[in-house]
């Protein structure tokens, strides 16, 4: 999955980072436990101020936005959010107790992916997550992912070809899943970086070739390594098929 980069630590957050932007305490707190019961870290925000400064330190994978905040409204936010390059493709749902038709139109049409109505049960809250990152983020779901008999199990951390277990580095994992949840699309370097390592780390865009050489050489002797296609002048792209 792609790290969130915490600036003020030098850290990659991983797990799956959520912004929680909430003004009510008791709401808050109940959203933040059983979002990290569910294994999910979890950044507060009590208005759209505290957002923008958490957002600037650290890139979530995913906000949950309420609408009635002190200040901006979160919808504003959530415009915010997808007017800008850095944050544009950061999951958004919206929690409010504005369950008219018309609110629920401006919430869509004001970038959020999903729009929950209070009151909500927590089971609700944690399937609708689920369901809008499987959409927008499927690297940071813990569903298994095959291709070609290439299997990768997030939660175990494991990878396998053809019933055979492979060995695979932090970054080479992280690099493999990523490919294996966006197949057959292509992808630079700058963006490998972003999505690979993080949107807050500045290392040489070659280093993505020295990482892409070594998931090759994991893969080779069960023959996935063609898997990975470079694509001249371009980037790489991961095939569905052997080659």
């Amino acid at each position: 999955m792609r790290p969130a980069w915490n600036e003020s630590t030098g850290t990659a957050v991983m797990g799956g980072a959520i912004l929680v932007v909430e003004d009510e305490p008791a709401i808050q707190e109940l959203i933040a436990v059983n979002l990290e019961h569910a294994g999910h870290q979890v950044l507060r925000a009590g208005s759209v101020p505290e957002a923008e400064a958490l957002v600037r330190e650290v890139l979530p994978d995913l906000v949950l936005l309420d609408w009635m905040l002190p200040g901006p409204p979160g919808l504003n936010f959530a415009r915010q959010l997808r007017a800008d390059q850095r944050t544009k493709d950061i999951p958004i749902i919206m929690l409010t107790a504005r369950a008219q038709e018309q609110d629920t139109i401006a919430g869509l049409e004001g970038g959020a992916d999903d729009y929950v109505t209070k009151p909500f049960s927590p089971r609700e809250l944690l399937a609708r997550i689920k369901a809008v990152m499987r959409r927008r983020a499927p690297q940071l779901t813990d569903d298994i992912v095959e291709i070609a008999s290439l299997k990768l199990d997030p939660v175990a951390h494991r990878v396998s070809a053809n019933g055979a277990n492979i060995d695979l580095g932090p970054t080479e994992f992280r690099m493999l899943h990523f490919f294996m949840t966006h197949p057959e699309r292509v992808y630079s370097r700058a963006q490998m970086l972003d999505e690979v390592w993080g949107d807050h780390v500045f290392v040489e865009e070659r280093t993505v070739d020295v990482h892409i050489r070594r998931l090759r050489q994991a893969l080779e002797p069960s023959r996935h390594d063609s898997l990975v296609e470079t694509v001249r002048g371009t980037g790489y792209r991961f095939r569905r098929a052997l080659a």
